[in-house]
């Protein structure tokens, strides 16, 4: 299975400049400090929204992403309006993302979306959003169980490819679009599977009306995928077992006609391996 490296974002912008305060300016601000209701200067600057973000990302670097999230929550609300609040929500979207919590995550980046459209950083929520929707991989479990990407539902994949397809066409030369461009091709590929998935499923269980409209649906949809060997063959075997000789006929011919050396005249369906989970 081709595996993808998350590209990272750059930030949005650098903490402001701090500049040196003017002379006298400590002492005025102690006296101040003392005549007011008990607030501490010092407790004001750590916390910060700069100081906060700073904590922050320490935190994520370090694979913290609970603590992370509260301190990314804190800047969002302090620096509200900025582009350091904008930062803090797509850092705050991928803390979540890391930590299973896809659907708060994918929240996160849709308020993103529909607060700062004319965002600098739009093409990386959106790159964000397709990333966390991509079923590259089921984790733990995926290796274990030997469970297809094409065996698993596809909402997700199509949600991911409809991010991914509005980040290249509205930024097509943003540095997440060649990465996001090789996703949309394999994730057309696994939905073509997961067509021919379902097809082979309904044949063997001689559901044939089911199984051809099903392979039709993948040669029409994904037609420059290879699933559509497989899906012409299933289409012939479908309506030869229904008695519909020209629908086969046609079928078959077009099977020959694009591959000549197709291996499912002669093999048939193929039957899938079952991983060790499965007692059907």
């Amino acid at each position: 299975m081709t595996l993808f490296k998350v590209l990272t974002p750059q930030p949005l912008a650098t903490s402001p400049v701090r500049r040196r305060p003017p002379a006298g300016w400590a002492a005025l601000v102690l006296l101040a400090a003392l005549a007011g209701c008990g607030s501490n200067p010092v407790d004001d600057d750590r916390n910060s929204p700069e100081k906060l973000y700073a904590s922050a990302k320490e935190d994520l670097n370090s694979g913290s992403y609970d603590l992370a999230i509260k301190q990314l929550e804190r800047v969002e609300g302090r620096a509200s309006g900025t582009l350091l609040a904008q930062q803090a929500m797509l850092d705050l979207a991928y803390a979540k993302w890391r930590i299973n919590e896809r659907v708060e995550a994918i929240a996160t980046l849709d308020r993103f979306i529909r607060l700062h459209p004319s965002s600098p950083a739009m093409d990386y929520a959106l790159y964000l959003k397709g990333i966390v929707n991509f079923n590259d991989t089921m984790g733990f479990l995926s290796g274990i169980s030997r469970q297809s990407l094409s065996e698993r539902d596809q909402q997700a994949s199509r949600d991911s490819f409809q991010a991914f397809g509005q980040l290249v066409q509205q930024y097509p030369d943003s540095k997440y679009s060649d990465d996001a461009r090789a996703r949309m091709d394999y994730i057309v590929g696994s939905l073509a599977e997961y067509e021919v998935h379902v097809s082979r499923y309904y044949y063997r269980r001689q559901a044939y009306v089911a199984a051809a409209n099903r392979a039709q649906l993948a040669v029409r949809e994904y037609p420059q995928t290879s699933s559509v060997e497989e899906a012409l063959y299933i289409m012939a075997a479908s309506y030869d077992r229904l008695g519909l000789t020209q629908l086969r006929d046609d079928a078959e011919r077009v099977l020959k006609q694009n591959y000549p050396n197709t291996r499912y005249i002669k093999d048939g369906v193929r039957v899938p391996e079952r991983a060790w989970w499965q007692f059907w």
